[in-house]
């Protein structure tokens, strides 16, 4: 597809300086910026998302419901201390 783009001075210079760095035409410099950026953009899914590093642990067995604050002080306040 053949487009007229106005690039701003800012991003001009920049793709000055990369086109000075690694080669190639001012166009193919473009269209790969172009899908470094898009790509970025995109959502990632299931496959793609980052790895956790979170180990997941066993707490026992819940003895208290979580949403109940007073009970779960009054547990709290039974439990012999360590």
């Amino acid at each position: 597809m053949r487009t007229t783009l106005t690039i701003d001075d800012d991003v001009a210079a920049r793709l000055r300086q990369l086109r000075e760095s690694g080669g190639g035409s001012f166009k193919e410099l473009v269209n790969d910026v172009l899908r470094r950026g898009l790509d970025a953009g995109e959502p990632r899914t299931a496959t793609t998302r980052r790895r956790s590093y979170t180990q997941p642990q066993d707490l026992g067995r819940q003895l208290v419901a979580v949403d109940d604050v007073s009970e779960a002080l009054a547990v709290a306040e039974r439990a012999p201390q360590r």
